[in-house]
């Protein structure tokens, strides 16, 4: 890339910059340490690899102060330029090889082309993404722990027992993001639906249909789902359990009937009068006006599947 002036020119009569960038970053370095409260948590933080951990962490809050005015994007290797301005190197290079002569920000022409790495910025954001990316594991660590617990104690009890382990674990799923993978990676998806069927409790069917709708249904389960008898317990339970039991269940009817359309396996959702009837009472009900919409939307989806049928 050719170099670029060294000034500015007014009528032809070189002029200061009109801002220069400072030499010595020290104290700013500082200010921004306290100001994002990272003083105390500096010292003793492994430094780990940052393009992993801005892909895991995508969800984050991230500091204004450490994302890139070009790509608005956290800056993984941040270069300071003449006007004072710092954006990531890749970016920048970027803007440069477009043919720019102006500072993105600013607008000011480059008197200078030279990038300066800003270490103190990259020591910064390295650090903090290093102690979010830390507690975000110790977290998760504690999460899968509380999972995987309620996921191994439904192999091997029944009863009252059975029902506060899936209690427990569809608080946990509804609640957490970390949950549900845990679940979903560890085959609890599975285990939960192979819990429904013909002779499975009210008690544990409401709460294992709570897990099944805040998670990922494959094709594969939502066939078996689909067994007259299956079908037959989630219309049972919707119209007898209470409301979030009933917007449960109308959720998860509605998934199954979508996976079912065009292929006849809607026909045992399509056809049942006592869901019908449920879904009646589930919409007029004015003392839980929320269970409204859910009812509505399975209604419409039951309607336009029975006229293909």
């Amino acid at each position: 890339m050719p170099s670029m002036m060294k000034n500015n020119q007014v009528g032809g009569h070189a002029t200061m910059p009109l801002y220069q960038a400072s030499k010595d970053r020290k104290d700013e370095g500082l200010k921004i340490v306290d100001v994002l409260g990272l003083e105390s948590t500096m010292k003793g933080v492994e430094i780990l690899d940052l393009k992993v951990m801005i892909e895991e962490m995508e969800s984050i809050d991230v500091p204004s102060v450490f994302i890139c005015p070009i790509s608005l994007e956290p800056m993984q290797d941040p270069v300071t330029l003449c006007t004072g301005q710092t954006y990531d190197r890749s970016n920048i290079l970027k803007w440069f090889s477009l043919g720019h002569k102006t500072c993105p920000t600013t607008m000011q022409e480059f008197w200078d082309d030279s990038v300066t790495p800003n270490k103190t910025l990259t020591h910064l954001i390295l650090t903090w993404f290093s102690h979010k990316y830390l507690a975000m594991k110790k977290k998760l660590e504690d999460v899968q722990g509380r999972v995987l617990d309620p996921l191994d104690m439904l192999k091997k009890v029944k009863g009252q027992a059975r029902v506060k382990a899936l209690k427990d674990l569809r608080q946990l799923v509804a609640a957490n993001v970390f949950a549900r993978r845990t679940v979903s990676e560890n085959g609890g998806l599975a285990l939960v639906c192979s819990l429904l069927g013909p002779f499975t409790s009210h008690a544990v069917g409401s709460e294992a249909i709570g897990i099944i709708v805040n998670l990922d249904l494959v094709s594969e389960l939502k066939r078996n789902l689909m067994h007259p008898a299956k079908v037959s317990l989630l219309v049972d339970i919707m119209n007898e359990g209470t409301i979030e039991t009933k917007m449960n269940c109308t959720k998860l009817i509605e998934m199954l009937l979508i996976e079912g359309s065009g292929n006849g396996n809607e026909t045992e959702i399509v056809s049942s009068l006592s869901l019908l009837v449920g879904l009646l009472r589930l919409v007029r009900d004015k003392k839980h006006p929320t269970g409204v919409l859910t009812g509505l939307i399975l209604l419409k989806a039951i309607c336009s599947s029975h006229e293909s049928v």
